[in-house]
Formats: structure tokens, sequence, C-alpha cells
């Protein structure tokens, strides 16, 4: 599957990002929209999936005390299984070649998934949003 991947740099663009997300997280998997949305929105950086020229999947990342934290990666139902996630990771990744600390919250069921990409889990398994999730950090 042909997708491309790109820094939102439009508000058009990160609508779309947040649609994917208010999809998946808020009415998929049933997570509190105030949980969902953050007041540093603006200050992470945010990237799109496009497959056929519509928006498919959306991550992004920000600095934080521990480092840089990879988060909300979100790609619609119909076009899972297909890569994406994989390809979403990879971009932000080579985004930020040469950084160290790079760490994300991982959904239990996907664990395999960001362990495959170089990913470690670490600590004990805890909950957001009523969903257990381990950190994981680059290996």
């Amino acid at each position: 599957m042909k997708v491309k991947i790109k820094n939102i740099k439009s508000e058009k663009d990160l609508k779309f990002a947040f649609a994917i997300r208010k999809k998946v997280f808020v009415e998929e998997q049933n997570v509190p929209e105030d949980i969902e949305w953050d007041e540093f929105e603006y200050n992470c950086n945010h990237i799109l999936a496009e497959f056929a020229g519509n928006p498919v999947g959306t991550a992004r990342w920000r600095k934080t005390e521990k480092g840089i934290k990879l988060e909300r990666f979100a790609v619609l139902r119909d076009f899972r299984s297909n890569g994406i996630g994989r390809q979403l990771v990879k971009f932000i990744l080579k985004e930020l070649k040469g950084k160290h600390n790079i760490y994300l919250h991982a959904q239990e069921p996907v664990v395999k998934f960001y362990e495959q990409l170089g990913f470690k889990r670490e600590g004990e398994r805890f909950f957001e949003a009523n969903i257990p999730h381990w950190i994981m950090f680059l290996d």
C-alpha cells in the first residue's frame, strides 16, 4: 500500500489528525474526550499518513522530562494491518535520528508490534483511560 507520510504544517491537516484520533480513541476505544485532548497539542510535532490523498493515520511526538515521547498513533480501522502504523513509527524515528531517550506508552495489545521496531518494555503494567499500557524505550 503506497502511503504518503508528512509533517503536519497546516490547521487543515491538524483537523484531519484530530478527526482520526477521535474516531479511533474516543469512538472505538471509549477514551473520554477530556483525556484525549491535551493542553499542549499545539506544542507537539504531528504527522499525517495519507492513502490515495485521504488521511488514514496520524501520530505525534513531544519533549518531556524523560526524553522524547511518541504518542497518539492511530490508523483508521479500514486501513489497519497494511503497515501504516509501522511507517508512522519509522517516519518519526527518522525525524529523530540521533536523539536519545525515545519512549512511548504502548497499549498492551500492541507491545509486540513496538518490540519488533526496537522498543523494550520497562517497569510494570499501568492503566491510562482504563486501558492497560506498558512504558517502552527505544533500545
